[in-house]
């Protein structure tokens, strides 16, 4: 089977017919001029050594090795060959809080756009891990399974945003049993779950969770975004006039940071807790350890890749061209013609 693999080449065939346009009249032409000299049949007893065949044969190289030459470029591959690819890491879900508290302005421009550089400087660190996404607020579900397609991954964590959870809330717990459904069961090792949130949690039970999740052989890192202090939450961060969120008794929402649980849930897990910071140096923290870990097969994928066999016609090509620089056009007369005075 042959294939090519770059065939949009193909089109320079068109100046093909360009150039066998342009030789014929350049025949021509030429036979034009020496009528203009004399006789036809002078002019060819005149230039006996010249031979329009070779002339001819000359052109049809140069057109045959230009032509190899166009193959050469469309990068003819024939012939397979069967390899076996191998990917080695973890199983990754980063599980991200998209609650109304993650529009509070105290990391510019807010946490959960801070938030979501982070996932995907993350992601465009890992190296043969499966990544999964987890959003959550109220409630929460699987936003991306596990895969090894990281752009496919991005593609998912770009359109996250407050909307996607209609339930408000922070629920920590929950985000964390719907991560435990995203590992295999099967595994009890392996498995790292990334939980980015600014940890006000509402009574979801985090720490049960977590020890669930250790149990399911689950390393939870914690990353907590926002200020201790705290901030008000903005309602519309799109308007050009902001409010703030209020409670059911009008006072202003304040949210923020709480480390300590956070702190609690990974070291349930004998994992880490890490606090945003602008450098992200959080992230190349978590990347060394999970990258130290012991590595599992992920996947192991037998494919068929074209060998590329392009040399042979650019040597072909090459042979062509240098062949019609070496054919001369002329040939030897028996006996040179020398008039009438003979």
């Amino acid at each position: 089977m042959v294939r090519f693999a770059d065939f949009h080449y193909i089109y320079l065939f068109i100046l093909l017919p360009l150039l066998i346009t342009f030789y014929f009249y350049a025949f021509y032409k030429k036979k034009s001029l020496l009528k203009m000299f004399g006789s036809l049949g002078l002019m060819k007893l005149l230039a006996g050594t010249t031979s329009r065949k070779r002339q001819i044969f000359k052109v049809s190289l140069l057109l045959l090795g230009f032509s190899f030459l166009i193959l050469a470029l469309m990068r003819p591959q024939i012939g397979t060959r069967l390899e076996t690819v191998k990917r080695e890491g973890q199983d990754i879900v980063i599980a991200l809080d998209v609650s109304k508290s993650m529009l509070a302005e105290d990391i510019k421009p807010n946490r959960l756009q801070k938030a979501k550089h982070e996932i995907a400087g993350l992601i465009d660190r890992l190296e043969g891990d499966r990544v999964g996404l987890v959003a959550f607020a109220g409630q929460s579900f699987t936003q991306c399974p596990l895969t090894l397609d990281y752009g496919a991954a991005k593609i998912f964590l770009d359109i996250m945003d407050t909307e996607t959870i209609p339930v408000p809330g922070t629920a920590i717990g929950e985000a964390i049993k719907t991560s435990i459904n995203v590992f295999d069961k099967k595994e009890r090792k392996h498995k790292v779950l990334v939980l980015i949130t600014d940890g006000e949690d509402h009574e979801s039970e985090p720490l049960k969770w977590a020890k669930e999740a250790k149990n399911e052989g689950i390393i939870i890192y914690t990353v907590g975004i926002g200020s201790i202090e705290g901030v008000p939450i903005t309602e519309n961060p799109s308007e050009v006039s902001k409010g703030f969120k209020k409670d059911k008794d009008g006072e202003v929402v304040i949210s923020k940071l709480d480390e300590v649980t956070l702190e609690k849930i990974a070291l349930e897990t004998n994992g880490k807790y890490y606090r945003a910071t602008p450098r992200e140096a959080e992230l190349d923290k978590i990347y060394e350890d999970v990258y130290g870990m012991e590595k599992k097969e992920l996947a192991s994928l037998q494919f068929t890749q074209f060998e590329d066999r392009f040399q042979y016609f650019l040597i072909i090509a090459l042979v062509l061209i240098v062949f019609e620089f070496i054919v001369s056009d002329r040939i030897k007369m028996k006996k040179e013609w020398k008039g009438r005075f003979e």
